[in-house]
């Protein structure tokens, strides 16, 4: 992918630091090199105007420099939220999605190319995983996002295409390189990581000493129900998991968000939000309930607006705070995977 060469833009300022040591180079041209990838969010090695062309020219011998460029992008008409669909440097494309809201401007990224996780009510899982992505590239897609914008992105959700705690390592250092003070310094407390529900990974991450939130996939509060939608569910049962959400919370003090589609017919019925009151309840938690975008290939029924009211009243008369996901982009194919899924299509 990167022909055998070094992924600058993955190495953390010590990292950076001992390649210039290697170099001969002192150690202030990595401090240098490190602003102007992670604060100046240059394109390429001959931007970084203070740093003499010879080493400029064995840099580009030695290292890969991720810089992403949209093959596609579309604006929503209704509230200005746009879709990036980015090329990688061997040919595949990952999504992103620009959100602006009254407290910042929002940025969701992808962590895979694909997913293998299978949840039903997503199009990113229907042609498997093809791999994870390296920091790099999941900073790039906000790197990217700012230069095109012109504007500063506050908050960071790892919600886009694949499993985070599937590309565990890569998804941490991401993380680290975010919020690191000599880079954009975003803040940990605006970075959300959804998973699915692999249980030995959330917990490792409560170990990481990170303050980010982490917002968990739930979609249904039995795990009868849970495995249809999630063939995660086969492997770790509701009680195992909240036994990780507790513990997350324990080791970080950071509440944890549920993530709840909402499904026509399937898992939006008042017992089904008194069923999940019983099992979140100890928790300290909050609900985030997403009425699903319709997926042709799923044969997915929206949930109807009465029922999105009712279920969150519900869980309000149980003491638990619930939010509706404000709808964003549908008409851009807002929901994970379906612009990909579509350019790969015309592509063919």
């Amino acid at each position: 992918m990167n022909h055998g060469k070094k992924d600058i833009k993955s190495m953390t300022l010590e990292e950076l630091k001992e390649e210039m040591a290697v170099l001969g180079e002192k150690p202030f041209r990595a401090k240098q090199i490190y602003e102007w990838m992670h604060v100046k969010l240059a394109e390429g090695f001959e931007q970084m105007t203070n740093i003499p062309k010879a080493l400029q020219e064995k840099c580009r011998e030695r290292y890969f420099y991720a810089c992403l460029k949209p093959v596609r992008v579309q604006e929503s008409a209704t509230d200005g939220t746009k879709k990036f669909l980015f090329e990688l440097a061997d040919g595949k494309t990952a999504e992103s999605v620009w959100m602006k809201y009254k407290h910042g401007n929002s940025v969701c990224v992808s962590s895979q190319v694909g997913c293998r996780m299978g949840c039903v009510f997503c199009a990113s899982t229907l042609d498997g995983l093809e791999r994870g992505l390296f920091p790099s590239e999941m900073l790039e897609q906000v790197y990217a996002i700012s230069r095109l914008t012109g504007e500063r992105v506050s908050n960071v959700v790892v919600m886009g295409m694949g499993e985070p705690m599937d590309n565990y390592e890569n998804t941490v250092k991401f993380i680290r390189l975010l919020t690191d003070g000599n880079g954009l310094h975003i803040s940990q407390r605006n970075v959300t990581v959804s998973t699915c529900g692999l249980v030995p990974r959330m917990r490792e991450l409560a170990e990481e000493g990170l303050q980010i939130t982490l917002a968990l996939s739930l979609h249904a509060a039995t795990d009868e129900k849970r495995r249809k939608l999630m063939p995660i569910a086969n492997r770790y049962g509701l009680e195992e998991l909240m036994e990780a959400c507790a513990y997350y919370f324990e080791k970080t003090g950071r509440r944890i968000t549920f993530e709840y589609s909402l499904i026509g017919g399937v898992n939006d019925r008042p017992q089904d939000a008194v069923r999940l009151a019983q099992l979140i309840r100890p928790l300290n938690c909050h609900v985030n309930l997403i009425p699903v975008n319709p997926i042709k290939e799923r044969n997915l029924r929206p949930c109807p607006k009465e029922n999105v009211t009712a279920f969150k009243n519900m869980l309000e008369k149980y003491g638990i705070n619930a939010t509706v996901r404000r709808e964003m982009g549908r008409d851009i194919d807002g929901a994970c995977g379906q612009l990909r899924k579509r350019y790969g299509e015309n592509k063919r």
